[in-house]
């Protein structure tokens, strides 16, 4: 509210109603101000959490919030003593300090289990971590976090209207986790770790077998196989250049039309070349040792 206050003096300043409207629109913000730092100083409950409701449906979140926590400890045993922390977590929500919503809605929800309001705070909850969870390249274990209080919440209450609503984020946070997984898998390759990057995309398809990803995560492989091969001891080799084929039959059963089709043939025809066996069918294309 303050702030478009202080636009709309800047705004009027240069209009011929300043001499008049300047000093009611700056007596207006004292007023709001020498408000609310009456309500603080006040000892009246009762007064003071009427103060907050105003200010929060008003949507002055930080007002409303400030009042409800200097009274929150004073309520106790009051009749408003449990929708006042409901309204406290509401504040930090629409404040989006999410870290703390979502602690003081799961708070509301094991302090008052039995409330009409339970399910909602559980709700607001999910909500809030979901929102809060971070983009794929940065640590993911709120996005874990949120996954799990929504299946939580979906298996507590069956019948709540917005349980699809809810539910249907889980495939937006599980892309995520598929993204992380992913580039970190990539980043073995890059890194030229290529035995530990066969690992972690091998383990990409088994967590995320209906990835989009698993196409270039199958083709990958192949070529960190490769990559493997030409780093082998030569008593391994040989058997590594057949875990490469075999490895090229499977990623062209599963992906015929791949765009990839054609590069990954050429590992193929080299592992069969090495092996001195006839590759079928071939590709001109060598490949290269690091794509």
């Amino acid at each position: 509210m303050w702030q478009h206050l202080h636009q709309l003096l800047n705004q009027i300043r240069t209009t011929k109603c300043t001499f008049w409207v300047v000093p009611m629109l700056w007596l207006l913000l004292l007023t709001g101000c020498g408000k609310f730092s009456r309500l603080q100083k006040s000892t009246d409950i009762n007064e003071k959490y009427a103060g907050a409701l105003d200010y929060y449906n008003r949507k002055d979140y930080f007002r409303a919030g400030t009042l409800l926590d200097e009274i929150i400890p004073l309520l106790k045993g009051n009749e408003n003593y449990e929708k006042s922390q409901l309204y406290y977590a509401y504040c930090k929500y629409y404040m989006k300090e999410l870290i703390l919503s979502a602690y003081y809605f799961k708070t509301f929800y094991e302090t008052f289990p039995r409330s009409a309001f339970a399910e909602e705070a559980y709700y607001m909850y999910c909500l809030s971590m979901v929102e809060d969870s971070p983009e794929y390249n940065l640590d993911q274990s709120n996005t874990l976090t949120a996954i799990d209080a929504i299946q939580s919440f979906v298996r507590q209450y069956p019948e709540n209207e917005k349980r699809e609503q809810i539910q249907s984020l889980i495939g937006q946070l599980r892309f995520k986790l598929e993204r992380k997984a992913f580039e970190n898998a990539k980043l073995f390759y890059q890194k030229e770790d290529y035995k530990a990057a066969l690992i972690a995309l091998e383990n990409f398809r088994k967590d995320f077998p209906d990835s989009e990803y698993n196409e270039e995560a199958a083709y990958l492989r192949i070529v960190n196989q490769y990559n493997f091969v030409e780093n082998s001891v030569e008593s391994k080799r040989n058997d590594r250049l057949s875990d490469l084929m075999d490895m090229y039959e499977a990623f062209v059963d599963n992906y015929p039309k791949s765009k990839f089709i054609r590069d990954a043939e050429s590992y193929y025809t080299f592992a069969a070349k090495a092996l001195n066996r006839k590759p079928e069918p071939t590709a001109e294309v060598e490949p290269s040792s690091k794509r």
